[in-house]
C-alpha cells in the first residue's frame, strides 16, 4: 500500500493492487473494490468523492482508502477511536442507489448518513444553514416500481435524527423538516412553488432513495444537508462560508453516527 499525504498532513493509505501480498483478494461488489471487512458498519455518504477524501483527511485517523473505482473514493478510519467509513455516491438517485445497495447488501453497512448540499426553498432556510432531513419527498418514479404504484413516504431513522438534533441544538441555524429529492437539477417547472406550499425546506437529489433502500433493507439512514444556494433568492455560498458550513454538517453527522 502507498501512503498519500493529505493537505492536513495526515497520511491516507491509497488503494493499490493486493497481489504483492502473495495472494489475490476478491472484492465483493461491482462498483466498490473493497474486500471483506474493509468498510465499517457506520458510514458517511457525500455525493462528491473529493468531499469523501476531504473528510478522511481532516477527521479520520489511521485512514485506509479501500476503493477508487470510477474515481468514486471510499475510506475507512478511526474517529474518536471508533471505525467510520466515508464513501462518495455521485449525483442523483440512480447513482446513489448503486452504492447504497452494495454497501448494505455486500458490506454489511448498518447506519448511513448522507452529507451534502441542497437548495433552500423557504425564507427561513438561509444560505449556510443546515437541514436535518426528517422526510424526503421525490418526483422520481423509482419507488413506485418497488411498491406497485403506491406512494411510499421515505423517512429518516428516528435515533439518528434525534442524535443529530442533540448534537446541533446549541446551533442557531439548524432546521428539522422535509426535503425533496428531484430528478431535474435545472428544473424549469413550477415544482419549487408546489413544494413551498407544503413547507419543504430544500431540494437535493439523493436522500429519498437512501431512505427508501434503508427501509427495504432494514437499515438506518439520515441526510444532513448544508444550504449552499437558495432557489428563490438565487443567493449562493462563498468559498469560505462553504468550508465552515461543511465542517458543521460533518461534525453533526459524525456525532450522530457515534451516538444514534
Amino acid at each position: 500500500m502507498e501512503d498519500v499525504d493529505g493537505p492536513s498532513g495526515r497520511h491516507v493509505e491509497a488503494s493499490s493492487p493486493r497481489q504483492g501480498l502473495g495472494f489475490r483478494v476478491t472484492t465483493m461488489s461491482t462498483h466498490i473494490s473493497a474486500a471483506h471487512g474493509e468498510i465499517a458498519e457506520r458510514i458517511l455518504l457525500p455525493g462528491d468523492p473529493l468531499r469523501a477524501k476531504w473528510v478522511a483527511e481532516n477527521y479520520l485517523e489511521q485512514v485506509h482508502q479501500y476503493t477508487s473505482v470510477r474515481n468514486m473514493f471510499g475510506f475507512t478510519g478511526l474517529y474518536k477511536g471508533e471505525r467510520i467509513s466515508v464513501q462518495g455516491t455521485g449525483m442523483g438517485l440512480p447513482s446513489l442507489s448503486i452504492y447504497v445497495t452494495e454497501l448494505f447488501n455486500d458490506y454489511g453497512v448498518q447506519s448511513a448518513i448522507r452529507i451534502g448540499t441542497c437548495g433552500g426553498l423557504l425564507e427561513k432556510t438561509k444560505v449556510g444553514d443546515v437541514i436535518l432531513a426528517m422526510t424526503a419527498s421525490t418526483d422520481s418514479n423509482i419507488n413506485r416500481r418497488f411498491t406497485n404504484g403506491l406512494d411510499f413516504a421515505p423517512h429518516a431513522d428516528f435515533k439518528l435524527l434525534l442524535a443529530a438534533h442533540e448534537a446541533s441544538k446549541h446551533l442557531p441555524n439548524v432546521h428539522v423538516g422535509g426535503v425533496s429529492s428531484m430528478d431535474y437539477f435545472y428544473d424549469e417547472t413550477d415544482a419549487a412553488q408546489k413544494l413551498i406550499q407544503h413547507g419543504v425546506l430544500g431540494v437535493e437529489m439523493e436522500a429519498s432513495q437512501l431512505y427508501s433502500i434503508a427501509a427495504r433493507k432494514q437499515r438506518r439512514a439520515l441526510a444532513i444537508l448544508t444550504v449552499s444556494d437558495h432557489v428563490i433568492t438565487h443567493e449562493s455560498m462563498d468559498s469560505i462560508s462553504r468550508e465552515q458550513s461543511l465542517n458543521t454538517m460533518v461534525e453533526i453527522a459524525l456525532a450522530a453516527l457515534l451516538n444514534g
